[in-house]
């Protein structure tokens, strides 16, 4: 099965944004390696979620399409700058901490062995299996999300 080119995808996920009146993009990746997937532990200092476990994410700054927004991201929370692409996940809205309507839209991003190294945003990382999930403090946005990207991977 061929996957659908991500910067179509991405065109289409933000048009749908704006018709459905978000005020807010918000760009995330579930990144895997091995089956497991990257937690990162946001900062107990944050006034957003404050020491939640989530997934590498960040606004879409003014200007910027939704792979240029994945690869700064990537750069900026996990020290990593391979290519900005992935296949789609999901999305999910929310209420930003500035009251806003927001839309994550997440990709599904392979990383290779090396180094995670964090932002100041974040305290701590672990690679995790689908099933830690379950007790965890990850949103339930969160966790379907990675739960709807397992399922891409292994199909029941």
């Amino acid at each position: 099965m061929t996957q659908a080119d991500p910067v179509a995808v991405a065109h289409d996920l933000v048009a749908r944004a704006r018709r459905d009146g978000v005020g807010k993009l918000v760009v995330g990746a579930v990144v895997h390696r091995a089956g497991r997937v990257l937690l990162l532990r946001r900062s107990a200092r944050d006034a957003f979620l404050p020491g939640i476990e989530e997934l590498p994410s960040g606004g879409v700054e003014d200007g910027e399409d939704l792979m240029s927004a994945l690869g700064r991201e990537l750069v900026e929370e996990i020290g990593w700058s391979g290519p900005p692409t992935g296949d789609f996940a999901a999305t999910f809205d929310y209420t930003s901490g500035s009251g806003r309507r927001a839309r994550q839209v997440t990709f599904a991003v392979p990383y290779p062995d090396g180094p995670v190294v964090l932002s100041d945003e974040h305290e701590s990382y672990r690679w995790a299996e689908v099933g830690d999930l379950d007790g965890s403090d990850v949103t339930p946005e969160t966790a379907r999300t990675v739960r709807a990207w397992a399922a891409t991977v292994h199909p029941t």
